[in-house]
């Protein structure tokens, strides 16, 4: 595929042309020299509860939007911003909705960017109901729409696209690792390699852009030496990036471990132990588990989703063997598997990987000094899940990476670009054309990757799947 065909194309127009995410309202946008006029567009005040439905201590409810404060001040007096106050929160037609703590903020300096006013309230379902149906009653204030507060951060620059998916990312966080991996991208740790990057690539093409202006005598002899440090420079640190990527893949989406043994060893009763519940059936029937039983858990911070397979075994069940062929497809998969054992001496029928782990079943009933188990007592459990969990953390240390599909392809995308940059280079005489359209290329993809090109799929998809409130 060549370096053109992933430069993601300009969007379409419609009532006009949106090229980027970062238009706002009131303010002129650009991209390629285009630009678009916004000051017309007429932008609603939005409003929705920010904290979870039901019965609560206190409720929060956001507005956000040009008219904010307007709004506001046909319910109670407006505090200055940035000074929360006690206020009385009155209807429109002069009744008591609660006593309030109210929380302004002034344009530019919100999470959306724009003013905002949060209401916080007593947390009968009654209230908030009341206070949400009074705000509803201003014209040019409606309910906000799943993820429209976020929608509008990024759209007024508060957040870039990498930003936004951490968040949704933080949202759905069960665990600290995945948690930390969040709040790295959130805080702005790969928005901050990117504009390194993105001035790397500046700088380079302007001194080839330079040098085609110019007579072979004018051009500096050293020209083509700053731009090679430039790139190469830029492309190990994407590299470094991708290279995590694979881990925090992991991190953000959960590792697996796999308990492999034959039939009646004990691998449902060592599951259910591990769950802390009656997740799989246990008999003294061999061949009872014929299906994959998964159990998700937090170890040490990791999303660990550990699986029960079908006892390994030559039979003429027909259905037993598909439970059989399906154990072995999901341990191939698995990032560790722990081999459920009777006896030390004991043939493995899968190829055994260095993270793997032996273990000897029934421990409560046997005087072996090898390392061993028992679903049934609990015994040797924990000393198994913390040498699960070592393994799974030795390689798990959280830092800068492409933790979404979008992200990978598009940093992938735009070093090999580079490479043909440096390629280009070391011709002579140096197609200085060439090089910079690489170049260019590459920084395109960089745009795609922090939303500065407008990708309204990929935004939809992002923010139907947060909550109204956020």
């Amino acid at each position: 595929m060549s370096a053109s065909t992933l430069v993601p194309p300009i969007p379409s127009t419609k009532l006009g042309v949106r090229l980027i995410a970062v238009a706002t309202p009131a303010k002129l946008s650009s991209l390629n020299g285009l630009r678009v006029e916004t000051s017309s567009l007429q932008v609603d005040t939005i409003f929705a509860q920010a904290t979870a439905s039901g019965r609560a201590g206190v409720s929060i409810i956001r507005l956000s939007g040009p008219q904010a404060f307007d709004i506001t001040s046909k319910l109670c007096n407006v505090p200055p911003v940035g000074k929360p106050a006690l206020r009385s929160v009155m209807d429109l037609d002069g009744g008591l909705i609660d006593r309030a703590l109210l929380l302004c903020f002034g344009e530019g300096a919100s999470f959306t960017g724009e003013k905002v006013v949060e209401f916080h309230v007593h947390g009968g379902l009654a209230t908030v109901s009341k206070l949400l149906a009074e705000l509803g009653k201003s014209n040019g204030c409606r309910m906000a729409k799943p993820g429209e507060f976020t929608r509008r951060a990024l759209e007024n620059g508060n957040l870039d696209l990498n930003q936004v998916e951490a968040l949704s990312d933080l949202i759905d966080a069960e665990t600290e690792m995945q948690r930390k991996q969040a709040m790295l991208v959130l805080d702005g740790q790969l928005s901050k390699k990117g504009k390194v990057w993105k001035e790397n690539l500046l700088r380079s093409a302007a001194l080839l852009e330079a040098s085609i202006d110019f007579s072979d005598d004018e051009i500096p002899t050293n020209l083509h030496v700053e731009v090679r440090r430039l790139i190469e420079a830029t492309e190990v640190s994407i590299t470094s990036v991708l290279e995590r990527s694979t881990i925090a893949f992991k991190i953000r989406d959960g590792f697996t471990v796999a308990i492999i043994g034959k039939p009646n060893v004990g691998k449902s009763t060592l599951l259910n132990s591990i769950a802390g519940r009656d997740v799989a059936i246990t008999s003294h029937i061999a061949g009872t588990t014929r299906d994959v039983i998964e159990v998700r858990v937090d170890l040490d911070g990791l999303p660990v989703t550990f699986m029960d397979t079908a006892g390994l075994r030559d039979t003429d069940d027909d259905i037993e063997n598909l439970g059989i062929s399906m154990a072995y497809k999901r341990s191939k998969t698995a990032d560790i598997k722990v081999f459920l054992v009777s006896d030390e001496k004991e043939k493995l029928l899968i190829a055994k990987k260095p993270s793997d782990i032996i273990v000897l079943n029934k421990a409560d009933t046997r005087k072996s000094s090898g390392f061993s188990v028992s679903g049934k007592t609990g015994e040797g459990v924990s000393h198994l899940l913390n040498q699960i969990g070592k393994k799974l953390s030795k390689e798990t240390m959280v830092d800068v990476a492409a933790i979404r599909e979008r992200q990978f392809e598009g940093l992938t995308a735009a070093n090999e670009c580079l490479k043909k940059t440096k390629t280009f280079l070391d011709q002579d005489p140096l197609p200085y054309e060439l090089a910079s359209q690489e170049l260019y290329f590459a920084s395109t993809q960089l745009d795609f990757v922090f939303g500065k090109i407008d990708i309204e799929s990929v935004l939809d998809e992002i923010f139907s799947s947060f909550c109204l409130g956020k």
